[in-house]
């Protein structure tokens, strides 16, 4: 209840309301009256009683000296003094400071709460040849359950009749479908794309995809939380305000000079040091298409010393290509093989074929009519063309379906495999006539991008749940110093920890719903905003809304100047400081005076911040 109270008092309505007051107290005081009730003494209360509480909360349960302590010295001392107007000024200053601050940071975690969604409340249960639909949370593993085309399996499952391409990319972070078959294994919250299979279940609630959610959860609770810049000065400021005082009280003998120099020393200009230079830098990366979520993401980018990537839809596009045409027959030409191949994949949804008649549409090529079309789901398409049978799909459908295949053709197919690359093979009679290869392709503004960092002295790193052959053909001519592949988001966060106990500042990129442990384990985590799923943005800390991956280097440039300009401003206010106490130890400023100079001083952070919003970086 206190709290709530607390809190209440702390917001912004009751904040402008305190101000309002002061206002008010300052109209008399400019009028030369008297009122029967001082208005400033409302100021006191509404904007007073949230900093001594949190000054004793502090020092009582975290055992730490803060700004709030110091300013609670000084409240109570000028009160006791019956300079009530600068102690009310001093707690407006500090509630406002404190309101920037909270702007900064960000509340918003939705994260797991999507990753839950991810899995459908019902499924179809098979028993005794008959299908209902049941609660998954009525499901027991052995249970047989029917997935149709286009639906989210449900539990982690393996196949036990059907044939089918599921989409694993939300898990694994895998560009392209993986074809599976009887005996393959499923996973929760994955898509099957094609053909309705049976599957026996394994799991409902260990699942895969619920171990990721623990992931998440762990990482979050473990992140230590960045310590702000200002409660650092404070455990110094504190004891050396009260040290000065006292001496100045010893020293002269008069207490209204002790009482200034704590007034004086109240660190207003340095609580809004940070929270006014990180509200000007959210505003410029906003405009340039980068949403920073809060404060302490900035401050912690600017310590960042690693760049860990994930590849697939963060340094590619996450849109499969074509990327070779590669002819068997001397007597087919490349126009001729794409020509047959987009003819029959056109009738096709499955995301490779999708690619193949992108391609023509393209180059502008004419299809061919296609008859007796038919599906295989998870091996390929068949049909007729001008006559003659056409197939097209993978090796074991070439071979169940007698298509040959030279020990040359065999050969060159192996070097595309090597390459990490999909293959669509194309049988033509009973001929293997060509391949199409297709990749995810590259960013085009990566290679820049890599090279900029460098020049920051940053280390890029990629894990990624491709294979080894895959994610070493794609970081080939790349400025990439390590790459590890094969990765599960458990293995993305071990790395990440890795990296972090051998001393290193570490920024996560991804952009997939896997990346999310890894982006919450991260120092701090980058997530694409545009393609990038929302769960992967809920649960990092800058979001490139602008989808682009050149706004990496133009970050860290923003956080370093940030943080430049915080320090700046800390030695304006520390500065500012030395002169009062000078100023009140010899009389010259009295608690009045010295009140103003905190005013003084809040305006000068408060204009260098500003700059920061209006610079070319």
């Amino acid at each position: 209840m206190l709290k709530e109270i607390i809190e209440f008092m702390a917001g912004v309505k009751m904040t402008i309301v305190s101000a309002a007051f002061l206002f008010i107290s300052l109209g008399f005081m400019i009028a030369g009256k008297q009122p029967t009730f001082d208005p400033i003494w409302l100021t006191i209360v509404i904007s007073g009683v949230p900093i001594v509480y949190r000054a004793f909360y502090k020092l009582i349960y975290v055992h730490a000296i803060s700004s709030p302590l110091l300013i609670t010295a000084a409240m109570a001392a000028a009160i006791a003094i019956g300079e009530l107007f600068a102690a009310g000024e001093v707690a407006l200053i500090m509630a406002v400071g404190e309101i920037l601050e909270d702007i900064t940071v960000d509340k918003a975690k939705r994260g797991l709460g999507r990753l839950l969604e991810l899995t459908p409340p019902e499924g179809r249960r098979i028993c005794g040849g008959k299908e209902s639909k049941v609660r998954m949370e009525d499901v027991q593993p052995g249970d047989i359950l029917r997935v149709l085309p286009g639906e989210t399996i449900p539990a982690d499952a393996i196949i036990i009749e059907g044939n089918t391409s599921v989409n694993q990319a939300a898990l694994t972070g895998e560009s392209i479908p993986v074809d599976k078959s009887a005996g393959d294994m499923v996973m929760a919250g994955t898509i099957n794309c094609f053909g309705a299979i049976d599957i026996k279940v394994s799991t409902v609630k260990d699942t895969y995809l619920q171990k990721m959610i623990n992931l998440v959860k762990e990482a979050q609770e473990n992140k230590a939380p960045t310590q702000k810049i200002v409660d650092r000065w404070a455990a110094i400021l504190v004891p050396t305000a009260m040290v000065i005082a006292l001496l100045t009280y010893f020293i002269t003998g008069e207490i209204i000079r002790a009482v200034t120099v704590l007034v004086v020393f109240c660190p207003c200009a340095l609580v809004l040091a940070t929270p006014t230079s990180i509200m000007a830098a959210i505003g410029h990366a906003t405009k340039n298409g980068v949403l920073i979520k809060s404060g302490a993401a900035l401050e912690e980018m600017g310590r960042v010393d690693t760049i860990v990537f994930d590849k697939t839809g963060t340094l590619t596009t996450g849109e499969i290509q074509v990327a070779d045409i590669v002819v068997f027959d001397k007597n087919i030409s490349e126009e001729k093989l794409l020509t047959l191949a987009a003819s029959i994949e056109a009738l096709s949804e499955h995301a490779l074929a999708q690619a193949v008649a992108n391609k023509a549409k393209q180059e502008n090529t004419a299809l061919l009519p296609v008859k007796n079309f038919q599906v295989f789901p998870g091996r390929g398409v068949s049909g007729q063309i001008e006559g003659k049978n056409i197939f097209a799909g993978n090796m074991a459908f070439m071979r169940d379906s007698n298509i040959v295949l030279s020990d040359e053709n065999k050969q060159q197919i192996q070097t595309l495999q090597a390459q990490g690359k999909a293959l669509i093979l194309l049988g033509y009679g009973d001929l293997c006539i060509g391949v199409l290869a297709l990749t995810d392709s590259r960013r085009p503004d990566i290679e820049n991008t890599l090279d900029l960092l460098q020049k920051e002295n940053i280390d890029s790193i990629v894990l990624t749940g491709d294979n080894e052959a895959a994610a070493h053909f794609f970081a080939r001519g790349l400025n990439i110093k390590h790459i590890f592949a094969d990765l599960l988001p458990q293995n993305k966060v071990e790395k990440i920890k890795e990296l972090q106990q051998n001393g290193r500042q570490v920024c996560m990129v991804g952009d997939g719903i896997n990346d999310a442990p890894a982006l919450k384990t991260a120092n701090i985590g980058v997530a694409m905003g545009n393609i990038g799923s929302d769960i992967a943005v809920d649960a990092a800390d800058v979001a490139l809304i602008n989808d682009r991956i050149s706004s990496l280097p133009y970050l860290k440039r923003l956080s370093n100047l940030t943080i430049k300009t915080i320090k700046v401003n800390i030695s304006i206010s520390m500065t500012l400081n030395f002169i009062g106490i000078i100023l009140s130890f010899y009389g010259i400023l009295g608690p009045m005076s010295g009140a103003i100079m905190h005013n003084v001083g809040s305006v000068f952070v408060i204009l260098n911040a500003s700059r920061i919003y209006h610079k070319e970086i």
